[in-house]
């Protein structure tokens, strides 16, 4: 099946929900734990590999929904690092398929540009086969221009690996002079995380009747609108979708308060470390040279005194100077990433034959 299948007619009901959802606010990025696909074909009685197909299917049509709806951002858990403890069979077939449909998304890529969607892969991709890596690299680079819409694929991820990836970013920005430990704080780790270009995921979906993340996006779902669905993953449908919209419709509200005063506290503690160490850095320079044991109330006494500029234009300086080691730091981080993501794109051209229409797994 196409990434971009041929659109269905809505029936005038269906119609009807989509103008009353849209009086509404429309959440504009939507994470999905697609679960239940083996439980599929277990009850269809077919092979666990068509019970994946079907999945992708339902993928497939899940994001012609969200166009429609006027959701701009899709995050999806394609392939948990916990998934490599499956079979090989399985861990097999799960390659398989996504080496075809990912070579599919690269055959498609005009329909790519005509919908302007941006492909994005979240995860540590160096634990997949080379050849997939190639593929997800290309997949990535095509669309990198695009800005109508994102869809996020999760592969070899997890939320904990991925915070751990960031705190190691931190460190050896610290210990390569970059940063300093003082600016290490909640929201330069966040901007760390593989998600770092992402904005904040306001419904997250998990199908299966399952009632837990299993360590998808751990960190940016803190403000999320969280629904659970009773319904294997190949047979969500569109209805399903319309009631998690008016899920958090109606909750929207109370998120967004509780997510607006986290933003006010962090903007407040940032305040506070930053005067903290501006005060150090002060108590340190005044001492130099002198004993190191001057007291802070002392250090307050001296950088007050007319000579001295205030004690808000020293911190202001002392942030903006913070945020532009930040900055640099980040940018470093980036091109890194950029870097490693075009050194696996192939030295030639990928044949683009046309992939087999089911798996031989």
């Amino acid at each position: 099946m196409s990434w971009f299948p041929q659109r269905k007619q809505r029936t005038w009901f269906q119609r009807a929900c989509e103008t009353i959802l849209a009086a509404g606010p429309i959440p504009r990025h939507v994470a999905i734990i697609m679960d239940g696909n083996r439980r599929f074909a277990v009850k269809k009685s077919i092979a666990k590999s068509e019970g994946h197909v079907k999945g992708f299917d339902k993928l497939a049509e899940t994001l012609e929904w969200c166009l429609d709806l006027g959701i701009t951002e899709v995050t999806v858990y394609a392939f948990s690092i916990e998934n490599f403890k499956r079979s090989s069979d399985e861990v097999t077939c799960l390659m398989e398929l996504s080496r075809q449909k990912f070579a599919k998304l690269l055959q498609e890529r005009d329909l790519i540009h005509r919908h302007g969607v941006c492909v994005r892969i979240i995860g540590d991709i160096s634990l997949l086969p080379r050849d997939l890596q190639e593929l997800l690299a290309e997949a990535v680079t095509i669309s990198a221009e695009n800005k109508r819409a994102f869809l996020n694929v999760c592969f070899a991820y997890t939320a904990r690996d991925d915070m751990c990836m960031a705190m190691r970013e931190l460190t050896s920005g610290v210990k390569e002079g970059h940063i300093k430990q003082s600016d290490i704080s909640e929201s330069l780790l966040e901007k760390c995380l593989y998600t770092s270009q992402s904005r904040n995921v306001d419904l997250l979906i998990r199908t299966s009747g399952e009632l837990r993340l299993s360590d998808f996006l751990l960190w940016e779902s803190s403000f999320s609108c969280l629904a659970f669905v009773k319904v294997l993953w190949p047979e969500f449908s569109i209805w399903h979708m319309y009631a998690a919209i008016l899920h958090y419709q109606r909750n929207k509200s109370k998120i967004q308060i509780a997510q607006q005063n986290h933003t006010i506290e962090r903007e407040r503690l940032q305040r506070e470390s930053d005067y903290r160490n501006m005060m150090e850095e002060s108590t340190l320079s005044t001492t130099a040279g002198t004993s190191s044991s001057v007291n802070l109330s002392s250090t307050l006494v001296s950088v007050e005194a007319p000579e001295h500029k205030s004690i808000q234009v020293r911190v202001q300086q002392y942030a903006s100077e913070r945020e532009k080691r930040i900055e640099s730091f980040l940018n470093l981080v980036y091109e890194r990433r950029a870097a490693y993501v075009k050194s696996l794109l192939p030295t030639r051209p990928i044949l683009m034959t046309k992939p087999q229409s089911l798996l031989t797994c």
